[in-house]
């Protein structure tokens, strides 16, 4: 089974539609209803329906760090920055990452795209 990916509000839509494209499993926050949570609350809304969150806001990465230091569980963010991945790059990550792995290689782990 494919990693299924939940997207923050600060991820465009284009992404959205590329992975869609390629028949990954993708909800937005905007499709959740979640667009005005905390970033805390997000992740712990992800982590709750079993998703790993894509984001381009630097506030969720400081969240997932802090989380790792002090041991609270998250199930996974993939974080890229808005200037370094064009919108291709991150569809194509995503996938080869939603493919190449399980949901349990990601408990509480952070990784950066592009990964090249």
């Amino acid at each position: 089974m494919s990693i299924r990916f939940y997207l923050d509000v600060h991820v465009p839509y284009a992404v959205t539609v590329g992975l869609r494209l390629r028949d990954l499993d993708v909800v937005t926050a905007q499709e959740d209803g979640t667009t005005r949570f905390s970033d805390s609350d997000l992740l712990d809304r992800a982590t709750e329906i079993g998703r790993v969150v894509f984001s381009q806001d630097t506030d969720m990465l400081r969240e997932a760090k802090a989380r790792q230091a002090t041991g609270r569980h998250f199930l996974g963010v993939i974080f890229a920055h808005q200037l370094n991945a064009t919108i291709g790059q991150c569809v194509e990550d995503l996938e080869l990452i939603a493919k190449g792995s399980l949901d349990s290689d990601w408990s509480s782990q952070v990784v950066f795209v592009p990964l090249r």
